[in-house]
């Protein structure tokens, strides 16, 4: 999910350096032909039950199977039985982001953020009657558990509508045309996986003891302290919803600075708001092992700089929280003895068509592991459809994919990095703001917003633009648009902004901040 759009943190990364540049593990490039290739009939293969079967009834399995279905294609999708919480045997139609991952978190940042509203009424005006606020956790939990109920049964509709069979339980290759599920096999002309990724643990002792974001969704009651082991946006996003709830939070993570692979000054300037909205940040610290207390609460014990560094005892935790990244679910799937090769982490490797080594297998979203966000993988499962459906071989485009991290404040961001632009282009100008907002002037809120644009000096192009600070997805989603279709900064120059608005200073400014520029190779002596 995003999120999202959710997904791990470092692939985050992928999104902004160039097509070229942004996918990890694929096999060496190869072309999808067109006519009967992408359909053959192997040599003495009989006949198929399906044209497309999918395991995996995710964002990307969904939408590949029922646009392969509206192009003509008889299909299947395979999925486990719905559950609140994943594990071997329940999963449920929509997946990771909509059941467990960037609806259900996007569900509980709104429920944060009135917190920061009724304490921001204050400086309004408002009179708010002590003890007259009061947050039901368990109320909340219940209205979220039928919304994520009503949308389970909203993509069953919409399998169903499409004329996609759906079947239930686990389902695993047997041969490049076979899927067997729960012990029935069904042929298929091709197979999509489209499986997704899980939740990793670390390995320390205690690590038992721990919850996942699965289910951080799920607990009974909000925790009055937690630690947040990771530095990456699950890891950012679930300490600022428990922050806002009333949590004492403590975010530890092994790199100077979380969110590794976003732009430089994003992440510093982030830290620094997130150190102001409350939370406890734990740089360079290693996760060593967690105790259960004698009270039944828990202790985590970290330690500083390295193997010889000092440890340091977090004590009478409600939670410990592995944000530590998820990982493709690939496990037990039959993929390597089906021919499919995997990368070191599991994920399934593919070419630019998301066309594996074996040509009737393909895969999409998290379980290929480029970005891992869900506006992506329908992209691909859209790619897919039309390549098997309509024989159209069609690569999906990664360039210029916006995304964000519904933190506390806010971070969006579409296009390079100021870090991977250099390294692309050589020569850029930079334009960046920090200003306090209108609202938090008389708020009371210490939060400031900050806004950077990333421009080739060369050819006078956009080529990234990022934001950390309140509606910054709504407002990015927007200069993605123009990042995309290659807007110059004289074009953004030349809109005129909406006043007062955060979103107008993408547009106002005119100096530029700094020259980074390619040093000139050294003479030859």
């Amino acid at each position: 999910m995003n999120v999202a759009k959710l997904t791990t943190g470092l692939p985050r990364q992928c999104f902004r350096t160039a097509p070229c540049r942004i996918v990890r593990g694929m096999v060496a490039a190869r072309s999808v032909t067109t006519g009967a290739a992408a359909s053959s009939t192997p040599s003495g293969s009989g006949d198929f039950d399906f044209d497309l079967f999918t395991i995996g009834a995710g964002s990307g399995g969904v939408r590949g199977s029922r646009f392969a279905a509206s192009y003509g294609a008889k299909v299947a999708v395979c999925e486990l039985p719905f559950d609140y919480v994943s594990s071997e045997r329940a999963g449920g139609v929509g997946g990771t982001c909509v059941l467990r991952g960037c609806v259900p978190k996007k569900l509980m940042v709104y429920a944060a953020q009135y917190a920061e509203e009724f304490k921001a009424a204050e400086g309004f005006g408002w009179t708010l009657p002590a003890g007259a606020v009061q947050h039901s956790w368990t109320s909340f939990i219940e209205a979220k558990r039928k919304e994520l109920q009503r949308l389970n049964n909203a993509y069953k509709n919409t399998l169903n509508n499409a004329k996609v069979t759906l079947i239930e339980g686990r389902g695993r290759l047997v041969d490049p045309h076979t899927v067997e599920v729960d012990g029935r096999r069904y042929r298929a002309r091709n197979i999509l996986i489209a499986v997704g990724g899980r939740a990793s643990r670390l390995d320390i002792p205690g690590a038992e003891l721990c919850i996942t974001s699965d289910e951080a969704l799920e607990l009974q009651e909000c925790p009055k302290k937690i630690a947040v082991l990771g530095g990456g946006y699950i890891a950012v996003e679930f300490s600022g919803i428990f922050g806002r709830l009333g949590a004492e939070v403590h975010t530890c993570y092994r790199q100077p600075l979380p969110l590794r692979g976003f732009d430089g000054e994003v992440r510093k300037f982030a830290a620094d708001q997130y150190t102001a909205a409350g939370l406890h940040l734990h740089p360079g610290v290693t996760p060593v092992k967690v105790v259960r207390q004698d009270d039944g609460r828990l202790t985590l014990t970290v330690q500083h700089g390295g193997p010889t560094g000092h440890t340091e005892e977090l004590r009478d935790l409600d939670q410990v929280l592995m944000a530590t990244g998820r990982v493709p679910n690939t496990s037990g799937l039959g993929l390597s003895e089906a021919g499919v090769a995997l990368g070191p982490r599991g994920q399934v490797r593919v070419d630019e068509f998301c066309r594996t080594a074996v040509p009737s297998i393909w895969a999409v979203g998290d379980v290929i592991d480029r970005i891992q966000l869900t506006p992506v993988a329908l992209m691909e499962g859209m790619a897919v459809a039309k390549s098997i459906a309509l024989n159209q071989p069609s690569q999906p485009d990664y360039w210029a994919v916006p995304s964000a991290v519904f933190s506390h404040p806010e971070i969006a961001s579409v296009g390079y990095t100021e870090e991977a632009a250099a390294e692309v282009y050589g020569d850029l100008d930079i334009y960046s703001t920090s200003f306090r907002p209108m609202k938090n002037t008389i708020s009371g809120s210490p939060l400031r917003t900050f806004m950077k644009i990333v421009v080739d000096a060369a050819s006078q192009k956009v080529v990234g633009m990022h934001m950390v600070g309140a509606e910054a997805a709504e407002i990015m989603q927007g200069f993605a648009v123009a990042v995309k279709l290659g807007a110059t900064k004289a074009q953004m120059d030349s809109v005129v902004g909406i006043h007062p608005s955060a979103a107008e200073e993408f547009v106002t400014m005119r100096s530029v901040t700094r020259k980074v520029r390619k040093p000139e190779p050294a003479a030859a002596s």
